[in-house]
């Protein structure tokens, strides 16, 4: 387990508010945050977000941050946890799901520090959950995914099974297209990046032309095989389309870093809840990448009227 850490800006000197305050700094609840991921930041496009939140956290609120990679077990957690708590940090965040459990269980013997994390179920007084509700976003590749395929054959690669991405992506791409087939693979492990490209050999047998890896791990692998097979993709998490600008159609990114600010912003100005928090197309937590030249742009259009009329009713096009 590897700690790096963030540098303390500097505060201007000289200006001193009349109650002690130093100007440029809001005071407020927040004194130090940090994050906890599974792995190590770079490369991981996931990972780096979370790390780009956190140094917007840094920016607005001048405070301390500091990350801690390689978090894996129950023992490293706790560890991780005692160490941030020691060194004055208040808002931790747990970079993954699995973090929710241990939290739990932590929360409830670190009262005065607030834990945040993502796309989980637990909640309690100092424990906030933060999640993408990806159902949408999976219906939208799905409709450009069952667009553009000549085969009729479209695959999609997640790490598990309730990926909310994954349903949203089947109706998606029968709303578009219900003569299109869809192909599913699982490879049970965020990271792993050979078995998602076994998975991806696997397509290929089934003629499938349009694929979409749900896991960012292994997304870029993925596109860049894709590329090399004429396949086209849609990137995952971030916005993709500079991997390979003729493979990749569009992206469905999700806006973490935003979420970092918001929990800092609510936690410092003590409004932060112990809740389960959802998020959405709606206030841009979730948008669509840049287009591919391969995306007409009549479908761009049609496609963006869709996204527009499911943030203002919630109901998707199969919905109406």
């Amino acid at each position: 387990m590897r700690r790096s850490y963030g540098i303390i800006i500097l505060m201007i000197v000289g200006l001193v508010f009349a109650n002690g305050c130093e100007f440029g700094k809001s005071p407020g609840n927040l004194y130090k945050a940090a994050i906890i991921m599974e792995g190590e930041m770079k490369g991981k496009p996931w990972n780096e977000k979370g790390y780009d939140g956190l140094k917007q956290i840094e920016e607005t609120f001048g405070v301390e941050i500091e990350v801690v990679e390689n978090v894996n077990t129950e023992k490293d957690i706790s560890e991780a946890v005692s160490d941030l708590v020691k060194d004055g940090t208040n808002l931790i965040f747990g970079h993954s799901s699995n973090y929710g459990e241990e939290f739990y269980n932590l929360s409830k013997n670190y009262t005065d520090i607030h834990f945040v994390y993502f796309n989980g179920n637990y909640y309690s007084d100092n424990l906030t959950s933060m999640n993408f509700n990806s159902h949408a976003m999976g219906f939208f590749a799905g409709m450009i995914a069952s667009k553009t395929s000549e085969t009729n054959e479209v695959g999609i690669i997640a790490a598990y099974q309730w990926q909310p991405e994954i349903e949203g992506f089947y109706e998606g791409v029968k709303y578009q297209n219900p003569n299109t087939n869809v192909r599913m693979e699982f490879i049970y492990d965020w990271n792993d990046s050979e078995v998602a490209i076994q998975a991806y050999e696997k397509m290929k047998d089934y003629n499938v032309d349009v694929i979409y890896p749900a896991g960012d791990a292994f997304s870029e692998d993925i596109i860049k095989r894709a590329s090399e097979d004429n396949i086209y993709a849609i990137g995952f998490v971030s916005d993709q389309i500079k991997i390979e600008p003729k493979t990749v159609l569009t992206s469905t990114v999700q806006h973490v870093e935003r979420l970092y600010v918001l929990a800092a912003e609510k936690f410092n100005e003590g409004s932060l809840k112990g809740e389960i928090m959802s998020f959405d197309f709606t206030g841009d937590y979730i948008t669509m990448g840049e287009y591919s030249e391969e995306v007409s742009n009549r479908f761009q259009e049609t496609l963006n009227q869709y996204i527009e009329k499911y943030k203002e009713t919630g109901l998707l096009p199969n919905q109406y």
